[in-house]
């Protein structure tokens, strides 16, 4: 995990997950359901794509199957929980 903040104070906090299953549409609708409870920007990046969490087609559109290591991103006052709980989320796809 690696957390920082730039001069203006906003938080940006980013983590690896490699995925025990394929990312397929329940789990999508999960990410998509958690985004949405956070103000912080988040993005989610596999495969050389990045997109944004909240949008369950969009997380299907970055092909991550088992084994892939997707980079939970965020930047804002609550980057921290959301790359947590969309982390925990990704960890435990089955």
């Amino acid at each position: 995990m690696s957390a920082s903040s730039d001069a203006a104070g906003a938080v940006r906090h980013e983590v690896t997950v490699v995925l025990p299953a394929n990312l397929h549409a329940r789990p999508a609708g999960h990410l998509a359901r958690a985004a949405h409870q956070f103000s912080s920007t988040v993005e989610l990046d596999c495969n050389g794509r990045t997109v944004n969490p909240t949008g369950v087609l969009g997380v299907m559109a970055l092909g991550a199957t088992a084994g892939s290591a997707v980079t939970v991103r965020a930047t804002g006052p609550d980057a921290h929980q959301a790359v947590a709980a969309l982390s925990d989320i990704l960890a435990h796809v089955e």
